[in-house]
C-alpha cells in the first residue's frame, strides 16, 4: 500500500489529484489523515467537495504547539508503520505532519516522495520554511513543481536523480473542478456580479497576532472595500484575533467589506474564479490567481511561489498600507499583471507523481 498524509486544508487539493490517478493507475493508495486542522469547516468538508475517500486512518491530533503537534504525528504514524509497513509513504506541502512523517520515514526506513519539494521564501520566521527545510533533507524523492524548486534543492547538496519535475499538482485539482465550481456562482450569494469584487484571505500568524500589523491590512481593504467590495473568508485564527483587538465593530461598518465563515473548496473557487482582485498571504492562492489569470497582491514580503511573481499575476505587497493601496488601485485601472502559465501546470501533474513513484519505489 501506497500513503498519502494529508493534515491541512491545503494538503487536500493536492492529494486527491494524486489519489484518482494511483487508482487509474491500478496501484493500491490510501490517505492518512493527522487530523492536523480539526475545524470542520477547514478540514473534512473538503474530502467531500473533493470526491475524496474517508481516510484509511485519522489520527485526530488536533491543536497544540508545533513540538506538540509534531511529535503527536510522529508517535501515532510510528505506530501505524509499524503494524502495516508501506510500499511507499508521500507528504505534501510544508505543514507540520509534512515533516514528521518524512521524519518517521526516515528513521523506518521507509521510502519517502516530498510532492511540492524545493519551494524557498528564505524566511526562517516562517514555521513552513524549517517544515520544508527538514522534509527535502530527508525525503528519498523531491518531485518539484518549477525550475526554481530544482535549483534551490541543487544548491543545498541534494542528488540530481533524486529531483523529479513534474508541475503543480494543486492545478489540477483546479482544473477538474473549476466547471462545477463556477456554476455554483457564490458570488450572487452575496449580491454581487463577476469581475465586480475582491476576495480577501489571512491567516498567518505574522499578520494577524500582531494587532498593528492586522489593523494596517484591514485599515487599508476596508478602503478598497469603498470602492470595490471585498468578501473576506475568515479564518477562524483571524476571528479570534479580530475580536481580541477590537476591530469587529470596525469591520461591520466598513461599507462593502463581507465578512463570511470559511468557506468549502467549491465554494471558495467559485468565489475566486470571478474575482477582479485577490489579497492573500496564502502560499495557494497566489497559484490559483496566477493560473485564473487575476491580479494578484500578496501580503507578505516574501514568497516561496518566486515563479508567480516572475511570469504570474502575482505583486508582493508586504504590509504597507499605501503600496497594498497602490497596487490595488494599478490592478483595477487594468495595469495589473496579465502573467502567462508556468511550464507543466497542465493538469497532469498527478499522472507524472505517479508514474515517478511507480517507477522507484
Amino acid at each position: 500500500m501506497i500513503y498519502t498524509i494529508v493534515g491541512a486544508r491545503p494538503n487536500f487539493m493536492k492529494a486527491a489529484p494524486i489519489h484518482t490517478a494511483f487508482a487509474r493507475a491500478g496501484i493500491p493508495h490510501a490517505i492518512v489523515h493527522t487530523g492536523q486542522h480539526y475545524d470542520e469547516a477547514l478540514s473534512r468538508v473538503f474530502f467531500d467537495d473533493l470526491g475524496m475517500p474517508r481516510p484509511a486512518l485519522d489520527l485526530g491530533v488536533g491543536s497544540g504547539t508545533h513540538a506538540e503537534q509534531t511529535g503527536a504525528v510522529m508517535v501515532g504514524l510510528e505506530r501505524a508503520f509499524a503494524a502495516d509497513v508501506p510500499r511507499a509513504v508521500l507528504v505534501v506541502g510544508d505543514v507540520n505532519s509534512t515533516m514528521a512523517a518524512a521524519i518517521v520515514c526516515a528513521k523506518m526506513g521507509i521510502y519517502c516522495a516530498h510532492v511540492e519539494a524545493g519551494l524557498r521564501s528564505g524566511d526562517w520566521s516562517m514555521p513552513e520554511e524549517v517544515n520544508r527545510a527538514v522534509t527535502d533533507a530527508v525525503a528519498d524523492l523531491l518531485l518539484t513543481p518549477s525550475a526554481d524548486a530544482d535549483r534551490n534543492l541543487l544548491s543545498e547538496g541534494c542528488a540530481a536523480d533524486a529531483i523529479v519535475r513534474v508541475g503543480n499538482v494543486m492545478i489540477d485539482t483546479l482544473r477538474a473542478h473549476l466547471p462545477r465550481a463556477r456554476a455554483l456562482e457564490v458570488a450572487g450569494r452575496f449580491g454581487l456580479r463577476e469581475g465586480a469584487y475582491a476576495v480577501l484571505t489571512l491567516h498567518r500568524p505574522s499578520n494577524v497576532d500582531e494587532p498593528a500589523t492586522l489593523a494596517r491590512i484591514l485599515g487599508a481593504v476596508a478602503e478598497i472595500a469603498g470602492s470595490l467590495p471585498v468578501v473576506f473568508p475568515t479564518h477562524p485564527r483571524t476571528r479570534k484575533q479580530i475580536q481580541a483587538t477590537g476591530l469587529q465593530e470596525k469591520l461591520e461598518r466598513a461599507k462593502g467589506l463581507v465578512l463570511c465563515e470559511p468557506l468549502g473548496y467549491l465554494q471558495f473557487l467559485s468565489l475566486t474564479s470571478g474575482a477582479r482582485l485577490v489579497l492573500t498571504d496564502s502560499g495557494g492562492l497566489q497559484e490559483e490567481s496566477t493560473v485564473l489569470g487575476i491580479p494578484c497582491l500578496t501580503l507578505r514580503d516574501n514568497t516561496e511561489r518566486p515563479i508567480t511573481v516572475e511570469i504570474g499575476t502575482n505583486v508582493l505587497v508586504g504590509t504597507n498600507r499605501d503600496k497594498i493601496l497602490a497596487e490595488a488601485k494599478r490592478a483595477l485601472a487594468g495595469g495589473g499583471r496579465r502573467g502567462a502559465v508556468p511550464e507543466l501546470w497542465d493538469g497532469h501533474t498527478a499522472e507524472r507523481i505517479v508514474a515517478a513513484v511507480a517507477a522507484r519505489a
